[in-house]
This record gives structure tokens, C-alpha cells and sequence, in this order.
């Protein structure tokens, strides 16, 4: 039986910095990066890319919808 595992993908540029998507995480996934988008707004990220479940509560809650989730297939 295969695994399922989680991964996000951020839009940087539609991404104002607001870290509701951190708070969501059940899994600690997501962290708020160091360096700024065009609007200079620092940006969510990946930073703990093994403990994604893919649960969608970081896209269900972003305000401007610049999460996707997507579930990955491992052997």
C-alpha cells in the first residue's frame, strides 16, 4: 500500500506575510521566510518538507488563496 505525502506551493508574490497559514499547521510545516517578496512582504514557506500531511488547513485559512496542497504518491 502506498504512502501518501503532503506538499504545499506558495504563490510569493500574492503572499502578504499575514502567518494565519503558520498558526493552521498542524504539523509545523510552514515557516515565514527571511527574504521579502516584490511588495516586501515576507512570504510563507516549506521548512519542514517531511511532516506535510497534506490536511489543506494552511489553504482553507489563507485569506488571498496562495496555497495550494497537492498529495504525493511514495512507494
Amino acid at each position: 500500500m502506498a504512502k501518501i505525502k503532503g506538499a504545499i506551493v506558495v504563490n510569493k508574490e500574492r503572499c502578504k506575510g499575514c502567518r494565519l497559514c503558520v498558526v493552521a499547521c498542524p504539523a509545523k510545516v510552514i515557516a515565514m521566510s527571511k527574504q521579502v517578496n516584490s511588495k516586501g512582504y515576507n512570504y510563507a514557506q516549506m521548512a519542514n518538507e517531511d511532516a506535510c500531511v497534506g490536511c489543506a488547513s494552511c489553504g482553507i485559512v489563507c485569506p488571498d488563496g496562495c496555497i495550494s496542497v497537492y498529495k504525493v504518491k511514495v512507494d
